[in-house]
């Protein structure tokens, strides 16, 4: 037997209150004089920065990171009074954009330096991003001791360097890129430093320096893996029952019938798939929750749908348009990339546009 829903939408719910109360409680752990930043690339984190943004605005925060001028430009007339800092920086040629829309470049590479100085004359601001063993962007110490005096005679408002290992708070990596980024530091007297994301908060005061910038923590994601979780949960996802079917024995579900019935079940299909950004490598092994009771993901993750043994769950919630909790309090985003072989920054910038989206809070 068989039954259809009409409405077939997910939903996604954003707490942006809680986004708010991340962010504020970041910004309580830091030492006398420092300050907390948002970064908010990647469209928050696949969250909205234009609704996401604000709201931390309104909560305090002055400084912004985003990847791209395209995401600066998008939330400028939101953050009338924001600083907004572009982790990427100018490509060549494009100087004159930042200069125009008053964006401030992060400046990677030598030649980013050389061709923001020629088109800024020193007059608008900028930072500078120091290599310090992520071996990812920016300049070499070397270069940056070389360049740094003579940015910051014009408008140097910022260095900073990115922590590759601040996840693990014993790993040596974290007091030695701390120390070489000290050394930097020692040729730029007055200008603010920046160095812990996330986890870098909870490394200690060493680490704050002047400015600090959290991500994915503001959005939920445990930014001390393995110790207890102190952020507050952002996302809530609702997977909308669109059938609920029963089978028997020797019935299979899904592609390539990889989950073989066992006994009289209730197979409930939910309006989600991995073009949603639900991942596929949770296939046979994923869960949702109903009514706070968890119920296994059964047959392959796909394009638009995923099913649920729901046998055992209280058939008045099991039913056609009812909810499955796919991210929730009883599987909020870290157990879900867990599970998925993943870190809950992918799940969340994953999220999909299919989802009815609604936003709570201030």
């Amino acid at each position: 037997m068989t039954s259809g829903a009409a409405d077939p939408a997910s939903v996604l719910t954003i707490d942006r209150t809680a986004i708010a109360a991340n962010w504020r409680l970041l910004a309580g752990r830091l030492k006398s004089g420092a300050q907390a930043s948002a970064v908010v690339k990647a469209d928050a984190y696949g969250l909205g920065a234009a609704k996401v943004a604000p709201a931390l605005a309104r909560a305090g925060c002055v400084d912004f990171f985003v990847a791209t001028p395209e995401e600066g430009l998008e939330l400028k007339p939101l953050l009338p009074q924001a600083r907004l800092y572009v982790l990427e920086g100018p490509a060549p040629g494009a100087e004159g954009l930042f200069v125009e829309q008053g964006l401030i470049p992060v400046l990677n590479s030598a030649n980013q330096v050389e061709a923001w100085l020629a088109t800024s004359k020193g007059r608008f601001p900028s930072a500078l991003h120091v290599d310090t063993g992520m071996n990812r962007l920016g300049l070499s110490l070397d270069d940056a001791k070389r360049l740094a005096p003579r940015l910051a005679k014009g408008s140097l408002v910022l260095a900073m360097s990115h922590l590759a290992c601040s996840e693990e708070p014993n790993h040596p990596m974290n007091p030695a890129q701390l120390g070489r980024f000290r050394e930097l530091l020692a040729e730029l007297p007055g200008v603010r430093a920046s160095l812990a994301n996330s986890s870098g908060i909870f490394l200690g005061s060493d680490y704050h320096l002047d400015l600090v910038r959290p991500g994915a923590a503001l959005y939920g994601v445990n930014p001390t893996p393995g110790a207890a979780q102190p952020m507050a949960q952002v996302v809530h996802l609702q997977g909308r029952i669109l059938q609920v079917r029963d089978v028997d024995t020797p019935a299979t579900v899904g592609y390539g019938a990889t989950h073989a019935i066992g006994r009289k079940s209730r197979i409930a299909t939910v309006a989600a798939g991995y073009a949603d950004g639900y991942p596929r490598s949770l296939s046979g092994r994923g869960e949702g929750y109903l009514g706070g009771r968890a119920v296994p993901l059964v047959g392959r993750v796909s394009m638009d749908l995923i099913t649920f043994d729901v046998t055992d769950a209280d058939p008045h919630l099991a039913r056609v348009g009812g909810f499955i909790d796919l991210i929730g309090p009883g599987n909020p985003v870290d157990a879900v990339a867990a599970r998925a072989g993943t870190i809950g920054y992918e799940i969340l910038t994953r999220l999909g546009r299919r989802y009815r989206r609604r936003y709570i809070g201030d």
